[in-house]
C-alpha cells in the first residue's frame, strides 16, 4: 500500500494523517481491512510499534475497529476535509490577556539566553555540582517512597514551610510562621499570583529601570502601566518614585538585577515610608541574596516592615537548580487568603515529592553545606573573570562589580549599540556567547553594556573564553 509520509513529526504522527488521506480519498472504503501491521511496517521501512500506534490512533478517533484475530477494518468513513489536519485553526486572541500577552511576550529573548556557543558567559545558568546531583537524586527517591499519594496542601508541604521559616530567619533576618509561606513554583509564580491579586487591568506598577524583562512581561500580561524607577549605586531612587499611588512596586534591594547595586538603608526606609503613604504594596524579589563575597547577606527589606505591606518572594533557582521550580513568598496577613486561594485556582499546589525531598535537604544542612561550597567556587570563578577583563578590558570596558551574585555588569566605552551588535555577532562566529544589557530596560539605554555569567562556566572555561572576548573587543576597538 502507497503511503507518502510528509515528514513532519513523529513517523506515527506522519503515518496517521497519510491512513486519512487514503480513508478521505475512497482508497478504503467503509469495512475495508487496512493492512496488517508487520506487512505495512516492513513496506514502509518503519517499525511495528510506529503502525501499532497509527493504528490505535484511528481507533480511538473511530475510524477503525480492531477485532481480535481478524484485523482491523475501516469502521466509518471519513471526509476529505477531516483528513487534513495539517493547517491548524489560526484564530485572533480570545481574550484581553491573551491579546496583552501575544503583545508582551518576546521568545526571542527567550531563545537568545539559551546560547549553543561553546563558551558562554550566560548568566541565569545553574552551578553544576555532582555532589548535589547525587544528593538530590538520594532525597528525591526517598521522598517519593514516603510521600503521600493524595493532592498536596495548596499552601506547601508544612515541613518545608516550617524549614524555610527556620532558614530566613538565621540567614535573612525574616521571622515567620509557617502559616505566612506559600510554596510556589518560582519567583515567576509568585509575581503572577501578586498581579491577580493586586492589579486591575490599568492600574500603576512600578519596577526598577533596569529590571528583569520577564518581571516586567508578567506585569503587563495581566495589565499593568509598567513605569520604571531610576537605579543607581544605592539602589532604587525612591524620590523619583511617581505621585500617583502604584498598587505594587517590585524591587530587589539585596542584589538588584542587573545593576548588582544595593538598597541603601535610607532608600529601604524611605521606600517603606512611601508605600505607607501612598497604600502601596512591595514586592521584595530576593532571587540570590545568598551569594555576597565581602560579607554577610544583608538583612532582607521584609525585615524592616513594621506594616505588613511586603511581599518576601525567594526561590531556589539560583540556590538549587531552575529545573526545580521551587520558590516561595512571605504573605503579609492581609494577603494571606488571597493568595493561597489563588494558588489553589492555578494548580492545586506544587510537586508533594519535590516539596519533601526539599525539606529534609534543609532540615538535614545539606542545603546550607551546599551553599557555602556553592559560594566558594563562584568567588573563585568571579575573581578568574574580574582578573581576565581588567587585564584585556584596559581602557576599553567599565566593570560594575556588586561583590555578589552570578554575573558582573561590563559597560562599553565610547560604543554604541551598534558597535555591540556587530561584537555580538563577532562572538558568535568565534564560539563565544555575549549577551546585552539592553532587554531589561524599558527604556534604550544609551550605553552598551553586557551582562557575563560565570555560574555556567568552570575556571578552565572561563580562563579559555577570555582571549576570545579579548579578540572581540580588539577588532571592535581597532
Amino acid at each position: 500500500m502507497h503511503l507518502p509520509l510528509d515528514g513532519r513529526g513523529p513517523l506515527h504522527a506522519q503515518l496517521t494523517r497519510a491512513l486519512k488521506t487514503a480513508l478521505a480519498g475512497g482508497r478504503l472504503g467503509q469495512g475495508s481491512r487496512l493492512p496488517p501491521t508487520r506487512a505495512l511496517a516492513r513496506d514502509l521501512g518503519v517499525s511495528r510499534n510506529t503502525v501499532l500506534t497509527a493504528y490505535e490512533q484511528l481507533r480511538a478517533e473511530g475510524f477503525v475497529d480492531a477485532r481480535v484475530g481478524s484485523g482491523s477494518f475501516v469502521a466509518a468513513p471519513l471526509m476529505a476535509d477531516a483528513a487534513n489536519d495539517a493547517t491548524p485553526l489560526v484564530a485572533p486572541p480570545q481574550t484581553a490577556y491573551a491579546r496583552r500577552a501575544r503583545e508582551v511576550y518576546d521568545a526571542t529573548l527567550v531563545r537568545r539566553r539559551a546560547s549553543d556557543a561553546r563558551l558562554s558567559f550566560q548568566y541565569g545558568l545553574p552551578l553544576v555540582n555532582p555532589a548535589l546531583t547525587t544528593a538530590w537524586a538520594r532525597e528525591l527517591a526517598r521522598a517519593a517512597a514516603y510521600t503521600a499519594p493524595n493532592y498536596p496542601d495548596a499552601q506547601g508541604v508544612p515541613a518545608l514551610r516550617e524549614a524555610i521559616c527556620d532558614y530566613l530567619a538565621r540567614r535573612r533576618g525574616v521571622q515567620a510562621t509557617p502559616d505566612d509561606i506559600l510554596v510556589v513554583g518560582g519567583t515567576q509564580q509568585a509575581v503572577s499570583l501578586a498581579s491577580r491579586i493586586l492589579l486591575e487591568p490599568g492600574d500603576l506598577a512600578v519596577v526598577e529601570e533596569p529590571q528583569y524583562f520577564a518581571l516586567r512581561q508578567v506585569l503587563q500580561i495581566h495589565g499593568a502601566r509598567v513605569h520604571g524607577t531610576d537605579v543607581d549605586e544605592d539602589g532604587l531612587r525612591v524620590e523619583q518614585l511617581p505621585n500617583e499611588s502604584p498598587r505594587l512596586v517590585c524591587v530587589t534591594p539585596s542584589h538588584q538585577f542587573p545593576s548588582g547595586a544595593v538598597l541603601s538603608l535610607p532608600r529601604r526606609l524611605a521606600l517603606l515610608q512611601y508605600a505607607r503613604a501612598h497604600d502601596t504594596w512591595i514586592l521584595e524579589d530576593d532571587y540570590d541574596g545568598e551569594f555576597r563575597y565581602d560579607s554577610k547577606p544583608l538583612a532582607a527589606l521584609r525585615s524592616l516592615d513594621r506594616d505588613g505591606r511586603v511581599l518576601y518572594v525567594g526561590t531556589f533557582s539560583k540556590t538549587l537548580f531552575p529545573s526545580l521550580r521551587l520558590g516561595y513568598v512571605v504573605m503579609p496577613p492581609a494577603l494571606r487568603a488571597d493568595l493561597v486561594t489563588a494558588k489553589w485556582a492555578q494548580d492545586f499546589g506544587s510537586s508533594a515529592i519535590e516539596q519533601a525531598a526539599l525539606a529534609r535537604f534543609m532540615s538535614s544542612g545539606g542545603f546550607e553545606r551546599h551553599l557555602r561550597s556553592s559560594a566558594r567556587t563562584l568567588q573563585e570563578r568571579r575573581a578568574v573573570l574580574l582578573e581576565g577583563l581588567r587585564e584585556c578590558g584596559k581602557g576599553r570596558i567599565e566593570i560594575a562589580d556588586s561583590h555578589a551574585g552570578m554575573h558582573l555588569v561590563v559597560w562599553l566605552r565610547d560604543r554604541s549599540n551598534a558597535d555591540l551588535d556587530a561584537m555580538l555577532a563577532d562572538a558568535r562566529a568565534l564560539g563565544l556567547g555575549l549577551y546585552p544589557i539592553r532587554p531589561h530596560y524599558l527604556r534604550r539605554p544609551e550605553r552598551a553594556g553586557l551582562l557575563m555569567g560565570y555560574c555556567g562556566m568552570s575556571v578552565a572555561q572561563i580562563r579559555e573564553a577570555l582571549p576570545l572576548f579579548a579578540r572581540v573587543l580588539d577588532r571592535a576597538y581597532a
